[in-house]
């Protein structure tokens, strides 16, 4: 397949543990500003050697190298150190949200096996009961605060197959059945993090926030690239988005990310203009299409242009604009495969590779692609000659530019025709009124699915459904109309962005 001449081959160093990426940082820049979070940073010397300080904390409580070591913490400052100390001891992470209920919980654990979990706040009430007191590291402690804060640590040095050494676990988003968890390996995760330095186009210059949750793996990857490069990162407890349009100002960020929510909510911020944003790059759009019409938004109120970018959990860097050329970037495709990223379209149906231009499922051959899942039978459905299956449909251009229209589970057929909802859901944003939306198929027995909408409208603005309904069917095919819309007072969302719209069906449509 061609393509346009953007990211052009790279040179992969000989593999080595992530940690060390760190600590090379740590022995080029000591002085370097690697962390902030509230009025304290830490510089490169300082994170290397807290990391250490961490490893040997856990080597105190059991950690050694082939085991699991649950991290179950919220935005914090230990969350990287603890992360690298990890890592150093050969062991791997296991990525839990804190937000998790008991069931979820459960379910990880006994999929992965963790031996140690660290955590804070109230997420020991919901540790299964096979949990034991002394398998728990408490971070609200002070004994652990001062023992990670205020004490360093020497390396040691650990040889290991690091290509194939398990690194990080990453659960999927769970949309459609309980979440799998995404083995990754120091090598796989070394490919992505190189590749997503090269998409950022991120040097020791640079400065960037994480404000998501860093167990999901946009957040990981920042912190491991960021790590790698030299940049600054300002870590931050928990969303708050005056938060980050004031480090934005005061920081002197140069590159924000934005997921979906994100996004639409600095669209809509009705105080946007008075921030001083002009240190930034860019706007990173990732884990879901863009929107155009909100992207749009902010950059006429900002001056800020959006790159977007797409990956998976399972392949973390897929595609991106290339960050050396702003003359070309583009609102609707997710870019070009990056440097030995092999993309192909198959049908839907038969499963054959198609020509540029057909549309079907998206699949990826890369060297960063996961080790594979737990459970382990899953990776029967996820590969097809190693090629990857994202789940999601597109087309690519013959240039090698790729366009993500909808995920495989959640096109809707009417009458035998494929709806993708984010082509209605673009539609939707595009009136005034509407503050978010997201459209799924229901059961019909005229039609084998009817297409409903979810809107949310912007505080003082009315519409109604006949108007939405009209929009969309003055902008496209009949077979894509509307049966139904609901004004709702949220649309539910992943961390990620991602639509939760098997909540919205059975919520509001169930099954009869």
């Amino acid at each position: 397949m061609q393509r346009a001449p953007a990211f052009g081959p790279v040179h992969q160093p000989e593999p080595v543990g992530l940690h060390t990426l760190l600590e090379r940082t740590a022995d080029r820049t000591p002085e370097g500003i690697a962390l902030r979070f509230g009025p304290e940073q830490w510089s490169f010397r300082e994170l290397d050697g807290l990391a250490n300080a961490a490893a040997r904390l856990l080597a105190d409580h059991g950690v050694g190298p082939g085991v699991r070591v649950a991290m179950m913490a919220s935005n914090r400052p230990e969350f990287p150190m603890l992360v690298f100390g990890v890592l150093k001891l050969g062991a791997s992470v296991v990525m839990v949200s804190p937000a998790w209920k008991e069931g979820e919980v459960v379910h990880a654990f006994e999929l992965t096996g963790p031996v140690l979990v660290v955590c804070d706040g109230s997420t020991p009430d919901v540790l299964p009961s096979s949990v034991t007191e002394d398998r728990v590291l408490h971070l609200d402690d002070d004994r652990i605060h001062a023992e990670l804060l205020t004490r360093s640590g020497t390396r040691k040095d650990l040889q290991a197959d690091w290509t194939h050494r398990e690194a990080v676990l990453v659960f999927s988003s769970g949309t459609t059945g309980l979440p799998k968890a995404v083995r990754h390996t120091h090598g796989s995760l070394e490919v992505a993090t190189h590749h997503w330095i090269s998409a950022l186009g991120l040097s020791a210059d640079d400065r960037l926030q994480v404000a998501t949750p860093p167990f999901h793996i946009l957040g990981l990857l920042n912190l491991l690239a960021a790590g790698a490069a030299g940049a600054g990162v300002r870590l931050h407890a928990r969303f708050d988005l005056d938060a980050l349009l004031h480090h934005i100002e005061a920081d002197r960020i140069t590159l924000e990310m934005a997921v979906a929510p994100i996004a639409l909510a600095m669209a809509d911020h009705p105080d946007l203009e008075r921030y001083d944003l002009s240190s930034l790059r860019y706007i990173m759009w990732g884990a879901t299409p863009v929107t155009e019409s909100v992207a749009q938004r902010v950059t006429q109120r900002t001056g800020v242009a959006f790159l977007p970018a797409y990956g998976a959990s399972e392949v973390p860097v897929i595609t991106a604009n290339p960050v050396r050329r702003p003359d070309v970037w583009r609102l609707d495709s997710a870019g070009l495969p990056l440097h030995d990223v092999r993309l192909r379209i198959v049908d839907l149906e038969t499963g054959e590779a198609l020509e540029p231009g057909g549309t079907g499922e998206i699949q990826v051959l890369s060297a960063s692609a996961m080790a594979g899942y737990l459970p382990e039978h899953a990776d029967a459905e996820a590969f097809v000659d190693g090629w990857y299956r994202t789940g999601d449909v597109g087309w690519v251009e013959p240039e090698g530019w790729l366009h993500i229209t909808d995920r495989v589970k959640e096109m809707i057929k009417v009458k035998g025709f494929q709806v993708a909802p984010a082509e209605v859901e673009a539609v939707l944003h595009g009136h005034d009124a509407v503050a978010d939306c997201a459209v799924f198929g229901v059961p019909d027995p005229a039609t084998g699915e009817a297409v409903v909408a979810a809107v949310t409208l912007k505080d003082g603005a009315a519409a109604t459904a006949t108007d939405l309904e009209a929009l969309v069917a003055d902008r496209l095919a009949a077979y894509k109309r509307l049966s139904a819309v609901h004004v709702v007072d949220e649309i539910p969302r992943l961390p990620s962005g991602k639509v939760l719209r098997r909540v919205l069906r059975d919520r509001l449509a169930p099954p009869t």
